[in-house]
């Protein structure tokens, strides 16, 4: 069975090396020092490898089971969820008045990975309600707030988005579900949802729905949709649970991967629900669940790769395998183990360097979300909304990439199921379709962020690489390995912007054409920002004397390997996208 071991102190050295969280004027950071922090993370840690992690094969193997309208979750789940109710976890960094703790949503992030890398099925039951509570607690009015978030924040009651429908899926104007205003100002919501991530299960007293549907007589399209609070069980002034409301789950599907999370068929049959927010302006109240789930999301194809990647380490340290080729390694054994030949090295440094870069990026959001948030910081808002649809496309993608890596170090144990490591790819796939595909995810970014604000923060991204390497430009540690690629990639972005600032007026489609590969590059060179950070703050501790220098020096080793052998991606992507729309256009519909 695969194993897992929360990565501690590479959290430890983003929070307090890298993004040095006690000195920084955000409202709370200065509370994050070391020994707290550290505890945290250290139960968090505990909860993900000794509980969590032993239900991931487990509930993969058993799924979920649908009897008689009732979903029965994986043997396990329901104890599990009972100790992360008990320790607080799914309210970490939501209000005090409400029954959470407050932290930064930094420290959800941290711990989040942690949760997502032992058993991403399970910890989505709480990360979907943290996301309606947040779209509660952002539109709703004080009495919704009063009644809904207090269950929602500790578990006792769990969340949903609804969006998708059997004929609509990111084409929400298409949506067809009602929603008919009664005399009591409720709504009575009638229609049919699909892919509904825990959308019924056996863990908790109630479900809270938010579900987008149309009122009559409101503007066509999605100028025309409204957010509803719908729940499983009606809910009286006092929060006493009453009657079963007219929402049941039709089916669940059967998929390719996280088994141990329902994903649901449900059906609204006059179901009570409440408008959340304004009427006919749910697509803003659902983005504030979407934005944030879409950052839980890249979280996940991270964490997967994370996970992955611990143990296809342990494998290639462990499996005998061939001699290398300039010298035996293991004289006293058959042959030397996997790890010492180049290709299972190159393998596992594209894993570990996008893994701990990747992190380090994730990290970054985050904090850039506690700025938005507790400092009511526009610029740090502006940054994180460019850079959502880089850190779900971009570390999701690669996600999958790397576990797939991962299971290749295991030769055909790596097909087998017993090995654990085929799971780690089917749950990952998942990361690239939901909440978005990633093929939207490109088209947001070229298509509105890099425009947003009149390009505003796509040119506050350049004006702070330009900055960093002008900084540093006269540190000849970092000059050949780090800034210097960084520059150069940084350069490849710019051009690639400037293509479509050229063509894309005149030909919408040389710019979408090449809004993966710039997604791509966007990622790449994020990636390779962080590591040019990482690296100077590894070699100024290298230059005081630290007691646990081999972490510095791995830090920089596995740094110079993405900045050589994974950055220049960026000039394969701009030669793409240079290539314009013709070749990917040309084919008549009917020739393919």
């Amino acid at each position: 069975m695969p194993q897992y071991t929360a990565p501690t102190k590479d959290l430890q050295f983003l929070l307090h090396d890298f993004l040095k969280v006690s000195e920084s004027d955000i409202p709370g950071y200065s509370e994050l020092d070391e020994g707290f922090t550290g505890a945290v993370l250290e139960e968090a840690g505990k909860l993900a490898s000794e509980v969590l992690t032993p239900l991931n094969a487990s509930g993969d193997r058993e799924g979920c089971r649908f009897e008689k309208g009732v979903v029965y979750t994986p043997k396990g789940f329901k104890d599990a969820f009972e100790q992360m109710k008990e320790g607080g976890w799914p309210g970490l960094d939501l209000p005090e008045e409400y029954g959470g703790q407050n932290m930064p949503y930094l420290v959800n992030t941290a711990v989040g990975e942690m949760f997502s890398a032992a058993n991403q099925s399970f910890t989505m039951y709480q990360g979907l309600t943290h996301g309606a509570a947040s779209a509660i607690l952002a539109h709703g009015t004080d009495a919704q707030k009063d009644k809904w978030l207090p269950k929602m924040v500790s578990c006792e009651w769990t969340g949903t988005m609804n969006l998708t429908e059997p004929h609509c899926g990111t084409d929400l104007g298409l949506l067809r579900t009602k929603a008919e205003p009664q005399e009591d100002g409720s709504y009575k919501i009638t229609g049919q949802k699909i892919f509904i991530s825990a959308g019924e299960h056996d863990m908790a007293d109630n479900i809270v729905h938010l579900v987008l549907a149309k009122i009559p007589g409101g503007p066509d399209g999605v100028k025309g949709i409204s957010l509803f609070i719908v729940p499983k069980f009606l809910v009286d002034d006092e929060g006493t649970i009453g009657a079963r409301n007219g929402v049941a789950c039709g089916k669940i599907e059967e998929k390719m991967g996280i088994h141990g999370n329902a994903t649901c068929v449900m059906n609204y049959d006059g179901a009570t629900g409440y408008l959340l927010g304004t009427e006919h302006k749910g697509m803003r109240a659902m983005f504030t669940m979407m934005n944030e789930a879409r950052l839980g999301v890249g979280m996940q194809g991270l964490a997967q790769a994370a996970a992955a990647y611990e143990n296809a380490v342990v494998y290639a340290k462990d499996r005998l395998q061939g001699r290398d080729v300039t010298g035996v390694k293991n004289p006293d054994g058959p042959a030397d183990p996997l790890i010492v030949h180049p290709d299972i090295r190159r393998n596992l440094m594209d894993q570990k360097s996008f893994v701990e870069g990747g992190r380090a990026f994730l990290m970054w959001g985050a904090k850039l979300i506690d700025e938005a948030h507790r400092k009511q910081d526009a610029e740090a808002d502006g940054m994180i909304s460019l850079l959502t649809p880089v850190i779900k496309g971009f570390l999701t993608d690669q996600g999958f990439d790397m576990a797939v890596q991962a299971q290749q170090v295991y030769g055909g144990h790596g097909y087998i199921e017993e090995w654990g490591m085929s799971q780690f790819a089917r749950d990952a796939r998942i990361t690239q379709i939901y909440e978005g595909a990633n093929g939207v995810q490109a088209l947001d970014l070229v298509g509105r962020k890099l425009a947003q604000d009149g390009g505003k923060h796509v040119m506050a991204f350049f004006e702070m690489v330009k900055t960093f390497l002008k900084e540093n430009e006269g540190n000849e540690a970092l000059k050949a390995d780090f800034l210097d690629p960084l520059k150069a990639a940084s350069k490849d972005l710019q051009a690639a912007g400037m293509f479509f600032m050229q063509h894309g007026m005149k030909n919408p489609n040389a710019a979408l054409s090449g809004s993966y590969d710039f997604m791509h590059m966007f990622g790449h060179v994020c990636l390779g920002l962080m590591w040019a950070r990482m690296a100077k703050v590894a070699q100024e501790a290298l230059d005081n004397g630290p007691s646990d220098a081999g972490f510095y020096e791995t830090k920089l080793a596995t740094g110079r390997y993405y900045m050589a052998r994974r950055l220049p991606a960026t000039g394969m992507h701009l030669a793409r996208i240079n290539s314009g729309a013709a070749t990917v256009m040309d084919l008549d519909a009917e020739a393919f």
